[in-house]
């Protein structure tokens, strides 16, 4: 007999803490699809997430950003400020708003990256608050050949392993030579010797037009040849 009321006690028990656990279930699941609404958040990251659980956008501080991705693949870890990291549909990082600012330094940039490659494109703010001098504009770049990004990352883990800066010198301009580097195409904007105005370099990074307002407030317009020479002013 006491083993029969041990029984129907421990049932009792078993199925109030089972209809308790379904309930909690349901609100949770309920709860789950709802928005909500929040006050105030403090959080380290936020990562956005399709349903599929494609990776879509990354909002972090420096210190949990994340690496950086293409092929599927991670990069290896590295210092990156806080900010916003974009990823497309491939699964490639494809741009990113990234700031900070030091007494040294300080600075906003929007990157548009190229597809399966790096920056082409930056709206983009510098300061080096000690001299006061600024940089703010829109800048791109240009690659001269296609799917050079594995080959560039393959030639900067070489570099990092030279052990004199003759050598890495010598090893990144024979990277221009073969074409695995970006060259600036245009500037609009504010440079840091206070010149405002439009800067066009031509496929080899080399300036060509100078449109710009001088320090002195002096409108020009300069025109130079492959080597830099002027060849037409006004």
């Amino acid at each position: 007999m006491k083993n029969s009321k041990k029984e129907l006690v421990f049932l009792r028990a078993y199925a109030l803490f089972t209809a308790i656990g379904f309930i909690a279930f349901i609100s949770f699941a309920f709860n789950a699809t709802q928005n909500r609404k929040f006050g105030t958040i403090d959080v380290e990251r936020i990562n956005v997430v399709e349903k599929n659980g494609d990776l879509k956008l990354v909002i972090s501080n420096s210190e949990m950003q994340h690496n950086g991705m293409i092929d599927g693949k991670e990069f290896p870890k590295r210092q990156r400020p806080a900010g916003m990291i974009f990823f497309n549909s491939d699964g490639d990082e494809c741009g990113g708003l990234i700031y900070d600012g030091l007494k040294e330094e300080a600075g906003l940039v929007l990157s548009i990256d190229q597809f399966k490659d790096d920056q082409i494109m930056q709206l983009q703010y510098s300061e080096n608050p000690k001299n006061d001098k600024r940089k703010y504009g829109l800048q791109l770049w240009d690659f001269q050949k296609e799917d050079t990004f594995h080959p560039r990352m393959k030639r900067f883990e070489e570099i990092s392993k030279m052990k004199t800066n003759k050598e890495k010198q010598a090893a990144y301009k024979q990277m221009y030579k073969d074409s695995l580097l970006s060259h600036e195409r245009l500037f609009v904007g504010k440079k840091m010797n206070d010149d405002y105005g439009l800067f066009i370099n031509d496929e080899n990074g080399k300036l060509r037009i100078k449109i710009y307002i001088d320090k002195n407030n002096e409108p020009k317009m300069e025109f130079f040849d492959e080597k830099g020479k002027v060849v037409a002013m006004k």
